[in-house]
């Protein structure tokens, strides 16, 4: 039951924040959107709205990288994970509309977080990688970490960015993949 709730807390939020953004999303606005008070909000996120809406970008991730593995998850090669994981992730950012309202309503508010701030979205894209790296042949240590650090920090790059490369063409993505991400760590 606790968390059934705490999930349409989370989903009413999203809801509202798609609405009307994230400035103007308030705890009475999630509550009503869930159909619980506002005491029940505080209850289950006690920091308040910045809790509420933090709790919320988590939750987002979670489902992002819950998608993104169920895309990869049968790739029988490092290339195959890189050049699904990229148009996925491409794709995906592409077609979020809460994302792209956000980008365009209120810049000031998500670009930083996802800049200056973006060291915890580099960490988990890493952390993501790292399984298929020893899964294809690459030791656990320094040299993991370091492995997956960079390819996360270059695929963050290319998705943001995507320059002379168009990421829904699969053969443009295999030989970016080849060329630029993978040979440099082989």
């Amino acid at each position: 039951m606790t968390s059934d709730v705490r999930e349409r807390l989370l989903q009413a939020t999203y809801d509202c924040v798609g609405r009307w953004g994230l400035a103007k999303t308030t705890v009475e606005d999630a509550a009503r959107e869930a159909g619980v008070s506002r005491a029940t909000v505080y209850r289950y996120f006690p920091g308040g709205r910045d809790e509420l809406i933090s709790a919320v970008v988590g939750w987002e991730f979670s489902r992002f990288f819950l998608r993104l593995y169920q895309e990869v998850s049968d790739a029988e090669s490092l290339e195959e994970v890189m050049e699904r994981g990229l148009m996925f992730a491409h794709r995906a950012l592409l077609e979020h509309e809460v994302l792209q309202r956000i980008l365009v309503t209120e810049p000031e508010i998500l670009l930083p977080r996802l800049t200056t701030e973006a060291d915890q979205t580099r960490t988990l894209v890493a952390a993501f990688l790292a399984p298929y790296l020893v899964r294809h042949g690459m030791t656990e240590g320094p040299d993991l970490d370091g492995t997956a650090d960079f390819l996360a920090r270059m695929v963050l790059s290319y998705i943001a960015s995507p320059g002379r490369w168009d990421l829904t063409d699969p053969g443009q993505v295999a030989l970016l993949v080849r060329s630029e991400l993978l040979a440099g760590i082989r």
